[in-house]
């Protein structure tokens, strides 16, 4: 039986850190009938928030996925990190989702996390929702939550509601489509609502917005502006019609509102999934490269049951007993369990034993799953996140999700010899989990060095490893990852020679070294086009380069925005070895890093520091004694916002300080935002 695209959501739900995203989606989870029993955050009880350690620190750490449904449609759910150390897992959840709803609170508006979270929907073209959560606190204002979207992000915010009292005085919503005020009622947890006309205190207020959304609508829908324009009748249904289409192509962006722990607004919001957000088959194709022979070519994937089967690892989350679960978004086809298919990228078939639907901590397994749905694969023993599966009839590689660089590392030693293998493996399970995560032997001091997007994500990964692994290690104080590059450039030619099994080995190439702009990373050239020259020696040399870039060249750190540009190989038929030219291409490019005037990259950070407005002098005088740089401040009802950039090696420790010169009511978000140029390079506590 063919599945009805039109009647599935993927949606998001996302937001800054405490904004309210989990107990949002608890309540959507209870409403929907998923579970019986709301779960609260603070009772470490919500079901999205299984895993211990978000239990007991009250965030998200892993996006859970969950599926429900509503009025005979299907939702996947998955809701996502608000902490910045945890970006990579918002960034992989966008990558895959068709709609996503953001979480705003009604006191603070949109948070510096609400930012970044807004800006990577926007680089995904992710259609959005905003639900003005916290109603219910003191301070709430939902116009004024609204404006600041606008005015933050340009964003044509409309209002689809408007509140009945704010703060203390919140009772419910008027629904300005059908022009009714709804209330909740509080004997059973909000789970039904009377529906009353507007009353006569309430009635220009609602009147006023009510126009005020039939003008922005109509501004933005040719239709409708033109029924508008001759006076016409807006029938509730075309006004929803239009207010769908102005959604998925996002020149509108429809603003709900409610108190998630009060239990008031959620099924509206639900409602408003339903009506406003895109299905599979609504949103553009999938981009995708087709592999023919030796060359890739850009290619649409179109969301059809009926074509070949296309699926993106989106996640891998490990399970005691079942293994790796990766979590895969299938955009082509039907990937049906028992089966095998193609990793295109490794080009290595694989079976899938299992399919199973995800109910955040509870599965239920399923036949197959088809175009537009998610799902979770088992049985997958090479895939890692960013893999495309397949078959060989239609090699077509999905664009992967790009993921941060590690900035913060540790070293990491086990207590024993005998918990070094397993906690190798841990590691090795825990970076396939997680990309932003790695590790790595240093090859001087022989330490085994982990490293992380921030001090909470190690601290989260390192709890996990001892407590979830069962792994017995001694953990080194953070250390910050440094880049290596090089300021100038250089040509040199190199010659490596050595007998090996009686056997001469030679090579002689010419490489150039230059410094490529900031954050374009490093490239390689071959200019080199000669045919009595085999292809495995092109592929020795450029493997010697590669290895270089990761190894450095002062200090052991990886190199950034290096270029190398080889243009000359001399190869001889007779001692020329795919061995010798990978040393050769090491020893050029050592030769020539050191003549390119190398240096030091540090990582900087971009801060941003909520506080209350009698400390903020306090707030930044500490910044700026670490090295930061204020970039704006932003005032809010409740608090003013600090924007600065600082180095992340002065920014150790730095949590501890602020609460104490603020008396506990400042914080802070950190996230990375560039490599720039150490003065005075390193000294030796530093590597």
């Amino acid at each position: 039986m063919a599945v009805d695209l039109s009647k599935m959501r993927n949606i998001g739900i996302m937001a800054h850190i405490d904004a309210g995203k989990t107990t949002t989606t608890e309540r959507i989870l209870f409403y929907t009938g998923k579970i019986h029993k709301i779960g609260e955050i603070d009772d470490g009880a919500a079901t999205m928030d299984f895993m211990k350690q978000e239990q007991d620190r009250g965030i998200t750490i892993a996006s859970a996925a969950i599926t429900t449904q509503w009025k005979n449609h299907t939702i996947n759910i998955i809701d996502t990190p608000g902490h910045v150390d945890f970006t990579a897992e918002v960034e992989r959840s966008l990558r895959v989702l068709d709609g996503a709803v953001a979480v705003l609170c009604a006191v603070d508006g949109v948070q510096p996390q609400t930012e970044t979270v807004w800006h990577q929907a926007d680089n995904f073209n992710v259609p959005r929702l905003c639900f003005v959560n916290k109603m219910d606190r003191t301070g709430a204002d939902f116009f004024y939550s609204i404006n600041d979207v606008r005015e933050k992000f340009g964003a044509n915010t409309v209002a689809l509601q408007i509140p009945i009292g704010q703060g203390e005085k919140f009772q419910g919503v008027i629904d300005l489509i059908e022009m009714k005020e709804l209330r909740w009622n509080e004997e059973d947890s909000g789970e039904t609502w009377t529906e009353s006309e507007i009353s006569s205190e309430n009635i220009e207020e609602a009147t006023k917005w009510h126009e005020k959304l039939i003008d922005d609508v109509a501004s933005v829908d040719d239709d409708l502006g033109l029924l508008y324009l001759e006076g016409q009748e807006i029938t509730v249904q075309m006004l929803k019609q239009a207010i769908r289409k102005a959604t998925i192509n996002r020149s509108i962006v429809p603003c709900l509102l409610g108190s998630a722990r009060r239990n008031k607004g959620i099924q509206p919001l639900i409602d408003a999934v339903i009506d406003y957000l895109p299905c599979p088959s609504d949103v553009p194709p999938a981009k995708g490269h087709q592999i023919k022979k030796d060359t890739e070519e850009p290619i649409d994937v179109f969301c059809d049951e009926k074509k070949m089967p296309l699926g993106l690892v989106f996640k891998i989350q490990q399970d005691r007993e079942m293994g790796a679960l990766c979590f895969v978004r299938v955009y082509s086809g039907k990937f049906t369990a028992g089966s095998q298919y193609l990793n295109i990228g490794k080009k290595k078939r694989e079976r899938v034993n299992r399919i199973l639907r995800v109910n955040a901590n509870h599965m239920e397994q399923i036949d197959s799953v088809s175009a537009g749905d998610i799902a979770v694969f088992v049985g997958l023993k090479l895939a890692s996140t960013g893999d495309t599966l397949g078959s060989e009839g239609m090699q077509v590689l999905l664009e992967s999700v790009k993921f941060p660089e590690p900035v913060i590392s540790v070293a990491i030693e086990p207590e024993t010899l005998s918990d070094k293998d397993k906690l190798l493996e841990t590691l090795a399970i825990m970076s396939r989990e997680d990309p932003t995560f790695t590790s790595h032997e240093d090859s001087e001091t022989g330490q085994l060095i982990i490293s992380g997007m921030g001090e909470l994500h190690l601290d989260v990964l390192v709890t996990r490893m001892k407590e979830d692994f069962g792994v017995k290690a001694n953990v080194g104080s953070p250390q910050v990852t440094y880049r290596e590059s090089v300021s100038t450039q250089s040509e040199v030619s190199s010659q490596w020679e050595k007998v090996l099994a009686g056997k001469d080995n030679c090579a002689s190439l010419t490489l150039k070294i230059f410094n490529n702009e900031q954050g374009t990373g490093n490239t390689y050239s071959c200019d080199v086009h000669d045919s009595s020259i085999p292809q495995e020696i092109y592929d020795a040399v450029k493997n010697g380069i590669e290895n270089s870039f990761s190894s450095g060249i002062q200090y052991g750190y990886p190199c950034t925005d290096v270029g190398i540009q080889v243009t000359k190989i001399n190869y001889s038929e007779t001692s020329g070895t795919p061995l010798a030219f990978t040393a050769c291409a090491a020893q050029a490019f050592d030769e020539a890093a050191s003549k390119a005037n190398p240096v030091i990259l540090e990582p900087v950070m971009n801060v941003d520091i909520s506080c209350p407005q009698e400390f903020v002098g306090e707030a930044i005088s500490q910044i700026t004694q670490r090295g930061g740089m204020i970039s704006g401040q932003d005032s809010k009802s409740s608090c003013e916002i600090v924007h600065c950039t600082a180095p992340m090696a002065k920014m150790f420790g730095f949590s501890t300080t602020l609460r104490s010169v603020t008396q506990g009511r400042a914080s802070f978000s950190m996230e990375f935002s560039h490599f720039q140029i150490k003065q005075g390079g390193l000294n030796k506590l530093e590597y």
